[in-house]
């Protein structure tokens, strides 16, 4: 039976500040926990699920405890919980870079955040940089969002300033006033850079971009929203490979 400590305790990572406290977030849901049991279990340290989850493997690096529904329910964040719930370690940054990363500037939208990490997960992307003032990714709808990708990209919040000064890549600034996405020629590596849901890319960063891009509108749409921006995007630096 999990006691009350533990629960109190696993509640209370639900909040920003607990987390980085601790250096530990929660995860939900069958999919989500099978995909961290895959993927890092190195920073697993808690697995509770019930009986109807199916644990495909075991590794003794973390504990295992079989809880009721009604106890799943009371460490839950979700209104309908799924068979289990992980707490897991901060995931270290990965050693490979990829020639492509993402850099969001002020993006807000757990759901917009957590979906860009997904798209660079299927574009084979393994770093998204983040402003401090990003959404944190450890974040309960980022990470619902995210379909497990968390697991396989790393997000690292940075500033912004100190990142471009010693970046040597070509920057692409997703615009309104860019040139034509589709007519532009990408290099072999570069950084992709996405901005605010409102206020796009800060001034005090434009002067970091190397080549602006948009786009280009054939309806009547004011905006896309900046996950979706950026899945066209990417689409286009990916369309010769």
């Amino acid at each position: 039976m999990i006691s009350k400590n533990r629960i109190r305790f696993i509640k209370s990572l639900e909040q920003k500040k607990n987390r980085q406290q601790v250096q530990l977030f929660i995860i939900e849901g069958e999919k989500m926990v099978l995909e961290a049991i895959q993927w890092i279990p190195e920073q697993l340290v808690s697995v509770y699920y019930t009986s109807d989850f199916f644990l495909n493997s075991i590794d003794e690096g973390y504990d295992l405890e079989l809880i009721s529904e009604l106890e799943l329910k009371s460490i839950s964040t979700l209104k309908t919980p799924n068979k289990a719930l992980a707490v897991c370690k901060y995931l270290p940054s990965k050693s490979i870079v990829s020639p492509f990363s993402i850099v969001l500037d002020g993006v807000q939208d757990p759901g917009n955040l957590g979906t860009i990490l997904r798209m660079a997960d299927w574009f084979g992307i393994s770093h998204v940089y983040c402003s401090k003032d990003t959404v944190d990714c450890y974040n309960s709808k980022v990470l619902q969002a995210t379909m497990g990708a968390i697991f396989r990209v790393s997000v690292t919040y940075i500033d912004l300033d100190d990142f471009f000064t010693e970046n040597n890549k070509p920057v692409y600034g997703a615009l309104l006033n860019g040139n034509n996405l589709f007519t532009t020629q990408f290099e072999n590596e570069g950084i992709i850079l996405l901005g605010n849901e409102g206020s796009g890319i800060r001034e005090s960063n434009l002067k970091y971009i190397d080549q602006s891009i948009t786009i280009p509108k054939f309806g009547h749409a004011e905006s896309l929203n900046v996950a979706t921006a950026g899945a066209i995007i990417l689409g286009s630096v990916y369309r010769g490979i």
